[in-house]
């Protein structure tokens, strides 16, 4: 049976933590195969803990949005010290990390370059290894697979909390193969371990087989979720609603000037791998269009394994701004601490994709493009791989 590296530290008593006093990253989505919290399984353990620290949305997931800072406090229940990664501080400092033996960091990722996450684990990473603090990743699957890589390499000059370090759109890598990558490529003086994840197919999504599915973050709540976001987040750097405010965040989008039945219209001729695009209406909670009814797509992916998420993406990108070149915009600045570059480039990671999108430029020439800085990337990633 598939087992969390959560587990397997449990198994072995705790050993990989060397009995030292610890700082824990997680936050409401680092449970155990028996749904237990990793914090829980810590103290039942009497495990030293002499802080937590939580990446974005806080350590129980709480704040909704972007931009949303927390402020440390002492959690009442456990009565440890609850410090914010996601606000004035997204580096832990010395005053947090006083007394700390060793730094653990159990928080799952999903697969894509912009989930802040693992951005947090770089940051952790720096500080410790100025600190000589050693790190602990308790290793977790990738949800959406870990064989398929796609979209645009992050190029340099386009550093963002969305994207510190180059790393295709769609990585195919677990946490601890990411943090095997920083530490050769970034930060060698980190003293880092991983404790592996056992019994994983390197092939599989989480809820193809027995691992527990926890929400990582409020507008994550599925595996289905997933699969779509390493595209559908492009769309923040737009005018388009992505779906928040909606049971079905990513999976639906639009704009209250969309006809929805003319852009799946549109949308059928590229014919796309994998996916089927059905009319949606829907009126998002808060967020966007907070209220208004919106019309636009629910993205279907009948088979994941061939299903392009970020090519799909940029077609509906391309698709809106022919049909609607006069409604259809650009978010401008400040996105995730950035105040100059425009999000869409941020979270691109270049400046080449927003031009091809607007020129309309042909869907095979922009993934012939993308293929070839992850083929570029491809022996970089390989030197990192656990599995």
């Amino acid at each position: 049976m598939p087992q969390f590296g959560l587990d397997v530290c449990i198994a072995d008593g705790f050993t990989a933590l060397g009995g030292q006093t610890i700082a824990l990253v997680c936050n409401q989505a680092s449970i155990a195969g028996d749904y237990v919290h990793v914090l829980d399984h810590l103290i039942k353990a009497n495990q030293r803990i002499a802080c937590v620290l939580g990446p974005q949305h806080g350590v129980w997931g709480h704040t909704q949005d972007n931009m949303v800072e927390w402020e440390g406090y002492r959690d009442p229940r456990t009565g440890l010290l609850f410090h914010s990664l996601y606000g004035e501080h997204r580096e832990p400092t010395g005053e947090m990390l006083e007394g700390v033996g060793r730094l653990v960091f159990d928080v799952p990722d999903v697969g894509a370059r912009y989930y802040t996450f693992v951005w947090t684990l770089a940051n952790c990473m720096k500080a410790c290894a100025a600190m000589g603090i050693p790190v602990t990743v308790l290793d977790r699957p990738n949800p959406i697979g870990g064989t398929q890589v796609e979209g645009p390499v992050l190029q340099p000059g386009f550093e963002s909390f969305v994207g510190l370090h180059p790393l295709p759109t769609r990585h195919g890598m677990t946490v601890g193969e990411i943090a095997r990558y920083l530490q050769a490529s970034f930060y060698p003086a980190c003293d880092l371990s991983v404790v592996p994840v056992q019994g994983w197919d390197r092939g599989a999504y989480q809820d193809e087989g027995r691992l527990p599915w926890a929400v990582p973050s409020p507008n994550m709540p599925t595996v289905d979720t997933a699969v779509v976001y390493p595209g559908q987040c492009l769309l923040e750097g737009t005018n388009l609603s992505e779906g928040r405010g909606t049971t079905s965040p990513f999976e639906v989008f639009g704009a209250p000037w969309i006809d929805a039945w003319a852009l799946t219209e549109r949308l059928d001729r590229f014919k796309l791998p994998g996916v089927r695009f059905r009319p949606y209406q829907f009126q998002p909670t808060f967020q966007k269009f907070a209220g208004e009814v919106c019309e636009g797509a629910f993205i279907h992916v009948m088979d994941r394994h061939v299903f392009k998420p970020v090519l799909t993406t940029v077609a509906i990108l391309q698709a809106v701004h022919e049909l609607y070149p006069s409604q259809s915009r650009w978010k401008a600045p400040p996105y995730e601490y950035e105040t100059v570059r425009m999000p869409i480039d941020i979270l691109a990671g270049n400046d080449w994709l927003r031009p091809a999108i607007e020129g309309l430029a042909p869907l095979g020439e922009i993934e012939e493009r993308m293929r070839g800085e992850v083929d570029r990337f491809s022996s970089t990633r390989q030197d990192s791989l656990i599995y």
